[in-house]
């Protein structure tokens, strides 16, 4: 008699695949990916192929989700190195007279014969991934030099990133790396005097801001134009029709949206092109125009369940590296959210930084992917172990 064999259906073979995905993580993804398209096609229907192009951008990145979520936590460990190094160099190679690919006065991109890219959003995910690795090395044996030493590793890099300049790419890896350095163990008796020293100095600025922001003064270690960013940001109306122009247009459609905003396709700041930049940097004030304070509840309600549910799959993994990976990550998506709201409603300066999910931009769309990839993998690999 021969064997018969059962023939396994199609979920039984394709579940393994949906194994490592975290599902309350990947809902709140899908809500804002959903806000993302809808206030994109708003935003920028009618601004060539941005609303199509978003679609793609967003596309791609669920691909970029979906293919690192399948990697067990062990390679990612692996090419943390790699992964710095080239970073490292491509920003070296960026900064070397006549090959670095200068914009608007920023040398920021490079030509790599199939795409231009730029090299600092490589470290974004580089930078967190080698600091975890450092201290899963030193784990059980961390002493204070492992903070300096792991406080180099992330200088060079933002060091390379400033001087493009790029201040805001800098600020996002700097804080990637500290939130690493953070979690590994850092003494709070060293973290409030530096929060201390940074509050003094935004008390100063304010107190200040006559004298500092007069003609004339320099500011030592910032460009003009950054000076100029932080002026603007303490007093908009210095120069209402040129550089505190973004600030107070967005400021207006964010007020102008009241409870429940003007509606769909139906504010007036964002289609009659009030807003500069409405489907990059100022996104978020096209939002608040249409939909108003509902709409910012709920976009606000699922970036805190994404950071909520970030960090909680961090504090449960399973090892050192993907528990700091995984927070650094998480919180990095926080600081994206938290600057682009923030310079958008006139508290923090200008800086170009990007509203996570919603905002135009194919790399750092791919970049968020990447990010949520890892999450999913670090979910998967606490799985597995269980199991």
């Amino acid at each position: 008699m021969s064997a018969v064999f059962e023939q396994p259906s199609l979920w039984r073979r394709v579940r393994p695949v949906f194994g490592g995905f975290d599902l309350p993580l990947a809902l709140v993804a899908l809500l804002l990916a959903a806000i993302g398209a809808v206030t994109m096609y708003s935003a920028g229907f009618d601004h060539g192929t941005r609303f199509v192009d978003h679609l793609r951008n967003t596309a791609i990145a669920a691909v970029v989700l979906f293919v690192v979520a399948q990697l067990p936590a062990q390679k990612l460990q692996r090419v943390a190195v790699p992964l710095y190094v080239v970073g490292v160099a491509l920003l070296v190679i960026t900064a070397l007279p006549g090959i670095g690919i200068t914009r608007k006065g920023a040398t920021r991109w490079l030509d790599v014969g199939i795409i231009v890219m730029q090299p600092s959003e490589i470290l974004k995910i580089a930078m967190p991934l080698m600091l975890a690795w450092w201290f899963q090395k030193r784990e059980g044996q961390l002493r204070p030099f492992d903070f300096v030493i792991a406080l180099a590793l992330l200088a060079l890099p933002v060091a390379l990133v400033a001087k493009q300049p790029d201040l805001g790419t800098s600020l996002l890896i700097l804080f990637g790396g500290l939130y690493v350095i953070f979690f590994a163990g850092l003494p709070w008796r060293l973290v409030l005097p530096l929060l201390a020293v940074v509050a003094a100095g935004i008390v100063t600025l304010i107190v200040a801001e006559p004298a500092i922001c007069a003609s004339g003064v320099d500011w030592p270690l910032l460009r003009e134009y950054q000076k100029h960013r932080v002026c603007t940001l303490l007093d908009p109306g210095r120069d209402p029709l040129g550089k505190g122009f973004h600030i107070i247009q967005g400021m207006i459609a964010i007020g102008s949206g009241g409870l429940t905003g003007k509606g769909f396709m139906s504010g007036t700041q964002t289609h009659l092109e009030f807003i500069p930049e409405r489907t990059t940097d100022f996104i978020f004030a096209a939002f608040c125009e249409e939909f108003g304070l509902a709409g910012v509840a709920v976009l606000l309600a699922a970036f805190l369940f994404l950071v909520i549910r970030g960090l909680t799959i961090a504090a449960e993994a399973p090892t050192v590296f993907t528990r700091l990976l995984a927070g650094s990550l998480t919180l990095g998506i926080f600081t994206y959210a938290f600057v682009n709201m923030g310079m958008v409603s006139g508290i923090l300066p200008v800086v170009g930084v990007p509203l996570p999910f919603v905002s135009y931009g194919g790399t750092a769309m791919v970049s968020l992917g990447l990010a949520l990839g890892v999450l999913m993998s670090v979910a998967r690999s606490r799985r597995l172990m269980q199991s």
